[in-house]
């Protein structure tokens, strides 16, 4: 890697964020923070502009920008606010590349707006490529920048295919841990608590995607990340649970010879290979250790207890805008079962029926995947109410 990369982090404040900036610490000054953007953690941003006195900052709630006037002032950091703010760090002319931690459909348009701008973006917000997948990726082609996965899975897949041509390619089998909840009958399932399906085995992840693993919706979103990623039809996009989470993804190939990724459970390898693309430098954090890791195996997941990850499927299957229709309703279910409004077990019939009722239209540009995204926000609100009349009667 020639020179100091300078970067920009949008979800500085949440796991990836703060994992972002650890592995930069790592690095010993190959890499160069300019940008910080946030959604609410004042305070924690605040902290952040004091130590790495980026060039600019910006927080999304305005209501709470009070705590970083003095830090930005002290740091000599510009300071916005709002999602034109977001949009300001994700366009900043001296970032390189742009890491994307945003969770949600709120990464959308940074995204966008970063590719436009000419930058390679580090792609942790899953939205972005769910429901804007073609937007995405033709607008990343048009500008000749690159789309560099942050997520285990997609960044194990990355570099398992390096060097390779499509072609050589027969299919993705991506990696799931399962989450907390794989060894419970579909009963159990059905009444878990936020407690629980929190209590991820291998990961230390934010709210909402640990819920999302605890349904394996999650890994549904991935393959319709690895659709858009690879240019690989879900067809050839495989699912198997791998439970230690040491075996990141697998490639096979047309001559039927397999290569996997392995490596601890532990984000801030895949961030910092993101971070030095396509370069490889040495990192501060342990290696595997396989005398420790023992036997790996690797199972089909069971679509009956987790019919969510059948669910993301069906959405690809449909095309369009039904997976920005899936990913809009994800949202809205998670924090209305985090908020005791909806049990665990209606979350996938909850999706179903928003799905079922969802006429997927062209998904040619962003105003079609925010109007899907607003439908089924506003469908998937309606029928919660209608769950919780259910279980009140």
């Amino acid at each position: 890697m020639t020179g100091i990369k300078h970067i920009a982090i949008l979800g500085s404040t949440g796991s990836i964020g703060r994992s972002t900036l650890e592995v930069v610490r790592g690095l010993r000054g190959r890499v160069k923070v300019v940008g910080l953007a946030a959604n609410a953690r004042a305070e924690e941003l605040a902290a952040q502009v004091l130590e790495w006195k980026p060039i600019a900052a910006s927080l999304a709630d305005r209501r709470r920008i009070g705590p970083l006037e003095a830090a930005c002032h002290q740091a000599g950091t510009e300071l916005a606010g709002g999602s034109e703010g977001t949009i300001s760090i994700a366009t900043l002319p001296e970032a390189d590349l742009v890491v994307n931690a945003l969770v949600g459909a709120a990464g959308i348009e940074p995204t966008l707006a970063a590719i436009r701008a000419g930058k390679d973006v580090a792609m942790a917000n899953k939205e972005s490529l769910v429901a804007a997948g073609s937007v995405i990726v033709g607008a990343a082609d048009a500008a000749g920048v690159s789309l560099i996965p942050v997520d285990s899975e997609h960044s194990a897949v990355c570099q398992c295919i390096q060097g390779e041509p499509r072609s050589a390619i027969k299919r993705i089998i991506l990696t799931a841990s399962g989450g907390p909840l794989l060894e419970m009958g579909r009963e159990e399932i059905a009444n878990v608590t936020a407690e629980q399906a929190l209590s991820h085995p291998t990961w230390t992840m934010g709210r909402k995607v640990t819920i999302d693993s605890a349904t394996l919706l999650n890994k549904g979103f991935e393959v319709i990340e690895a659709r858009w990623l690879f240019g690989i039809e879900a067809a050839r996009i495989e699912v198997v649970v791998e439970r230690k989470s040491i075996v990141h993804s697998l490639v096979e190939f047309v001559d039927g010879s397999v290569s996997a990724l392995l490596s601890p459970p532990d984000m801030r390898l895949p961030i910092q290979y993101a971070l030095t693309y396509p370069e490889r430098l040495e990192t501060p954090f342990a290696g595997l250790d396989l005398d420790r890791v023992g036997s790996i195996a690797f199972e089909r997941p069971d679509l009956d207890r987790f019919p969510c990850l059948g669910l993301a499927y069906e959405a690809l299957r449909l095309g369009g805008t039904a997976p920005a229709v899936l990913a809009a309703a994800d949202e809205v279910v998670v924090g209305a079962f985090l908020e005791g409004r909806l049990s665990f077990g209606s979350i996938a019939s909850v999706l179903r029926d928003v799905l079922a009722l969802a006429q997927p239209g062209d998904a040619e540009c962003l105003d079609d995947i925010l109007e899907a995204d607003r439908w089924a926000r506003v469908k998937a609100d309606e029928i919660i109410g209608t769950e919780g009349d259910r279980r009140r009667a």
